[in-house]
């Protein structure tokens, strides 16, 4: 039997200049959203890439805890 998609919102947001100029390739999207579906039943309702900037990961975090239930940061 296939287990049910939970409706939560949650987001991933990777933190990383390597990331954003490809340098290093992101594995963490996939891990995270593949243990979360299979083991929890939860998708993932956005991804977000963004550099190693304070400002710009407060405003984020902050931005996505509002929307989401959780919230999973690499990087």
């Amino acid at each position: 039997m296939k287990k049910k998609i939970k409706k939560v919102n949650t987001a991933i947001l990777i933190i990383g200049n390597e990331i954003l100029s490809g340098r290093t390739q992101d594995k963490n999207v996939a891990f995270i959203s593949n243990w979360l579906n299979s083991k929890c039943g939860i998708s993932i309702n956005e991804v977000r890439i963004i550099p190693d900037v304070e400002k710009v990961i407060v405003k984020n975090i902050l931005h996505l805890s509002k929307k989401s239930k959780y919230v999973f940061t690499t990087g």
